[in-house]
């Protein structure tokens, strides 16, 4: 019998509470053990841990490689793979690879092979597919089931084309119907972060208002803590409430901790859409059960009628290059808000003398206004800054001689008030500029309407 029918099973036949720990809130970065071998020892139900954002950016969709180091993210699979077939729980794994499409669903499944393989484990594998066909996505255009999503154009057919990999997360129903058929593991591509933690509890019939809200704290793992951190998270769910308590004793899930957690991602800190439906947190209370642990009830849930995924693509815009540099000279920073643009002219007048201006570059003072968007007027200026200069452009070469020729005419460049002629800037280490590979930009992010939000994600199994 494999783990998830073995778990459905039993707390189908002696209706109890169940036990989920959430290991990581991006696995990869690494899993601290006292706390997940605390974990372990509360004999859990189920283990789940989320692998991926779209906080990374959209470079690593659009490249199909990791945001994590292989060696780490081989070290977290390994851990919760042992753990979960120790126990003989089910190990549940979203959004694999960082960003869920195909080359990151299959990087993390050869990791999670190979260490079956050297290990000697023994388990039956789901694989949920979040991968977009285009024609699909093109017929969905025609029929006007797209649209755009927080301020995106309307999609066309052209950025369609255009994106190295789109994916939807996909909700609770594929995660359900890998379960039901049984498996010991299940990897699944781009999720929704609570489809990884509600699925098994939905199942079995727990309430789903809070099943989806007990998902959400946990995705996060001890995130929703004072302090906040990593470890591990034990939520213990019933028909009337769920009670969270982190495997490490420094950290306390309070209420006030685990109720400012509905802000996490979220604009509304009362509901929270998903592809099934909308988690209602008006009536959800937090009562510290003591110091260290709080009981969370009162959510609702209400189903959709008219489902959605969110689709995310990534398009290559060009092949970036980047100058490192400080500026300690008030003179500068006084009136650095004319000089970038000034150099950037001198530099545009030197680089396009044969050929078309193909690139876009970019500063940003840190210090002044890198981080914020509208710095507060009448500000005193710092003592010194950090410039970072940006350029995308056709190709690595093209984006290095802009870059290049940036930071010589950058340094040296003459404006009123200037006392030395020695340089305006301060480099941390040299070569200051550098090529930093493809740029891609998110160019899909849109809601698909559909009829039935499961059918896109097929399901796979294997015995390992």
């Amino acid at each position: 019998m494999t783990a998830s029918a073995r778990i459905l099973e039993e707390i189908h036949r002696a209706r109890r509470p169940m036990r989920l720990v959430g290991a990581s809130g991006q696995l990869g970065y690494g899993i601290p053990t006292p706390a997940f071998q605390a974990a372990l020892a509360r004999a859990p139900d189920m283990i789940g841990a989320d692998m991926g954002s779209i906080d990374i950016g959209p470079t690593y969709l659009g490249k199909g490689e990791m945001a994590t180091a292989p060696a780490a993210t081989r070290r977290d699979l390994r851990k919760l793979l042992h753990g979960a077939r120790g126990l003989d729980i089910p190990l549940v794994i979203g959004s694999a690879g960082s960003a869920g499409a195909a080359p990151h669903l299959d990087a993390t499944l050869a990791l999670v092979r190979e260490i079956a393989r050297a290990d000697g484990l023994h388990f039956r594998l789901g694989v949920l597919r979040a991968d977009m066909p285009r024609p699909m996505l093109h017929a969905a255009l025609a029929e006007g089931r797209l649209r755009p999503f927080d301020g995106m154009p309307q999609l066309t057919g052209e950025e369609i084309d255009a994106a190295a990999h789109i994916v939807a997360q996909m909700g609770t129903g594929p995660f359900r119907r890998a379960l039901e058929a049984g498996v010991d593991v299940l990897i699944a591509g781009r999720s929704c972060d609570t489809s990884i933690f509600a699925a098994l509890p939905s199942l079995l019939g727990f309430p789903m208002g809070l099943t989806m809200h007990m998902a959400k704290i946990i995705e996060c793992a001890s995130l929703c803590c004072v302090p906040g951190g990593r470890d591990c998270i034990l939520a213990t769910l019933d028909d009337e409430g769920f009670e969270l308590e982190s495997m490490n004793p420094a950290r306390r899930a309070t209420p006030v901790s685990v109720a400012a957690h509905s802000l996490y991602e979220q604009s509304d800190p009362f509901g929270l859409t998903e592809p099934d439906g909308t988690l209602d947190l008006l009536a959800a209370r937090y009562e510290a059960r003591d110091d260290r642990r709080t009981r969370v009830t009162g959510a609702a849930w209400r189903p959709s009628t008219h489902p959605t995924l969110k689709l995310e693509g990534a398009r290559k815009i060009g092949e970036r290059a980047i100058l490192l540099a400080g500026a300690a000279d008030p003179r500068f920073i006084a009136r650095h808000r004319e000089i970038l643009p000034a150099a950037a002219a001198v530099v545009r007048d030197l680089v396009c003398e044969d050929q078309p201006e193909d690139y876009t570059l970019t500063f940003r003072v840190y210090g002044i206004d890198g981080v914020r968007m509208a710095p507060p007027a009448n500000e005193p200026l710092p003592g010194e800054v950090f410039v970072l200069g940006e350029v995308i452009a056709p190709t690595a070469e093209r984006a290095a001689e802009v870059m290049r020729t940036t930071k010589q005419y950058l340094l040296h460049h003459g404006y009123p008030g200037r006392l030395s002629t020695a340089g305006n800037l301060a480099f941390p280490f040299t070569p200051p500029e550098i090529s930093t590979g493809p740029a891609f930009r998110f160019n899909v992010y849109h809601l698909l309407h559909l009829a039935d939000a499961d059918a896109p994600f097929p399901l796979e199994i294997e015995t390992l």
